[in-house]
């Protein structure tokens, strides 16, 4: 008997050690280690994703689409979530254009059905909240007038939403949106699906971006310069539209020759600086006109057309021809009229270096305009300690120095505009995703090129 009670109370004893070691276990657990394992389950359980926000929208100054970034979505189906099946499969094939029968054939065969698609939100729309049914939207990035102003509008890097080129680029920042963040549940395979009582940021679309660009003005553009190159047999050309009285551009057109094809989507009006020629002629003008060098009736003699011109004092010299042989003299007016180099190159001598240096600066020249795109070239011109005594004659003509496009028609338009140079502008507004507009362009003046008086009859010499 006394054994059998000795049996008994060491088992009562290693039953009772045994529920102190679990209850100890049990308390470790959860109250010293609790956070741990808590931690680990989630991050079993839990994934916290980033949700993408839409990119803003690219429009032309009437509001006609150039770059649009639309959801899309792919379908995911747990049969064992259908609700009622035979309804539900009839109304997902419908929805996604697949026939029935496939539809049924995977519920019934299958644990976990993927429909990749696209599928536009249009498509899915009645699938929308549907048990068993789960959409995985994503963003892809369209540009609805296809090749129109595409060398402007740019495009996205392959590997992300962010821009690489154009505007798409330059104003990036206002274009994309903020990123939300959601808490998905995930089951024992590893798929993510949300959790009724999921955390969560929503996203914020980017800001809509509406360009000066006038996509009717741009397609004329576009197709007068396929014309020229047609009819020139021309390697290249630009073409740019320019509102001289508030510097919106309203149309920007480019056509490169890039070994033996025509490349249509670059932005050579801002990146490709080249020697002007005879349309640089007028400013070397109005430095005469602005510092009173020549008056109406002052003449140079036109040398027939061909003039050996000096440039040392050692003898050496240069040959200078116009294309017109004119035998008598020419005023600063007709010399602008007829585009004579010997004419200009002759005025030219009335100026120091400086002086014609300091006239080209102000019209912009040597200095990118400002205008919202990346890479713009600033174009090229010396100083003029860096000048030979071929560079004012030269200058005078168009020559030695670089100007882009774009330099070149706000030159132009500030003489348009009364003397006053305005920054070229591709930005008209920006507005948020509510549609208040939180940027409206307004003109940008730089400086005063040239008087008003000046300005005046450099428009005369061109008429």
């Amino acid at each position: 008997m006394a054994k059998l009670t000795l049996r008994l109370t060491l088992i009562e004893l290693v039953l009772a050690l045994g529920a102190v070691l679990v209850v100890g276990r049990a308390a470790q657990l959860q109250l010293i280690d609790g956070a741990t394992w808590r931690a680990e389950a989630d991050s079993v359980r839990k994934a916290t994703v980033v949700l993408a926000a839409r990119r803003g929208g690219i429009y032309d100054r009437n509001g006609v689409a150039l770059a649009l970034t639309q959801e899309y979505f792919e379908v995911g189906i747990a049969p064992n979530e259908l609700r009622d099946r035979a309804p539900d499969v009839k109304a997902i094939a419908a929805a996604l254009g697949m026939p029935p029968s496939r539809v049924a054939a995977d519920v019934r065969t299958r644990k976990w059905i993927g429909y990749r698609g696209p599928f536009s939100g249009a498509e899915v729309r009645t699938l929308r909240g549907m048990h068993g049914v789960h959409l995985d939207g994503h963003y892809a990035r369209h540009y609805p007038a296809g090749s129109l102003a595409r060398g402007v509008v740019g495009a996205l890097r392959t590997d992300s939403a962010r821009g690489v080129s154009g505007v798409e680029s330059a104003l990036d920042s206002a274009l994309t949106g903020v990123p939300g963040l959601a808490v998905v549940l995930k089951d024992r395979a590893g798929r993510s699906y949300q959790s009724p009582a999921r955390t969560e940021r929503e996203p914020v679309a980017g800001h809509d971006v509406f360009l000066t660009i006038d996509t009717e003005l741009q397609e004329i553009a576009e197709r007068a310069m396929d014309d020229a190159i047609t009819e020139y047999e021309a390697s290249g050309g630009d073409v740019v539209v320019l509102d001289p009285s508030t510097g919106e551009l309203l149309a920007l057109a480019s056509r490169q020759t890039v070994d033996g094809h025509v490349v249509s989507n670059k932005a050579s009006f801002f990146t490709d600086p080249f020697e002007p020629g005879s349309t640089a002629k007028l400013f070397t003008a109005g430095a005469l006109l602005a510092r009173s060098r020549v008056n109406p009736t002052d003449a140079v003699f036109a040398e027939n057309g061909v003039w050996e011109m000096q440039v040392s004092s050692r003898g050496a010299s240069r040959i200078i021809h116009d294309a017109h042989k004119t035998t008598g003299d020419l005023t600063l007016a007709q010399a602008i009229q007829i585009s004579s180099n010997i004419a200009m190159a002759k005025f030219s001598q009335r100026l120091s270096a400086s002086e014609q240096f300091e006239a080209l600066r102000d019209f912009g020249f040597g200095s990118p305009t400002g205008v919202e795109y990346p890479s713009e070239s600033r174009g090229g011109l010396r100083s003029p300690e860096r000048w030979d005594g071929n560079s004012k004659a030269s200058i005078a003509m168009g020559y030695e120095f670089l100007v882009t496009p774009i330099q070149l028609a706000a030159a132009y338009a500030s003489i348009a505009n009364d003397g006053i140079l305005l920054t070229p502008s591709l930005v008209r507004e920006v507005r948020d995703p509510s549609g208040a507009v939180l940027y409206r362009h307004q003109p940008e003046p730089v400086r005063r090129a040239v008087s008003s008086a000046v300005a005046a009859t450099l428009r005369e010499y061109l008429d």
